[in-house]
């Protein structure tokens, strides 16, 4: 199918050179490369390769009087004012 899409400059001339390297069509190498990008996305990764995973650390149990609601409350002010003080400089 016949298709209109914007490259930017250097990415096409990168991908120009890619396909008179391999000694491939310049249409042969774009679907070639999309395709690849669509599987890898469906599955995650590449075929065969196993997900990563980021490993975790207990940090341990919070001390008796730590409060989360109140570092919320802390961090809600301190972006209130960054708010209020960023429409006061639009005067």
């Amino acid at each position: 199918m016949r298709t209109t899409v914007d490259i930017e400059d250097p990415l096409l001339k990168r991908l120009r050179a890619e396909a008179q390297r391999r000694g491939v069509s310049f249409k042969a190498l774009l679907s070639g490369i999309i395709r690849r990008a669509l599987d890898e996305g469906a599955t995650g990764g590449p075929r065969g390769s196993a997900r990563y995973r980021s490993p975790t650390f207990s940090m341990g149990t919070p001390a008796a009087h730590f409060d989360p609601n109140k570092a919320l409350r802390v961090a809600a002010a301190a972006e209130d004012e960054e708010a209020a003080r960023e429409l006061s400089l639009r005067k």
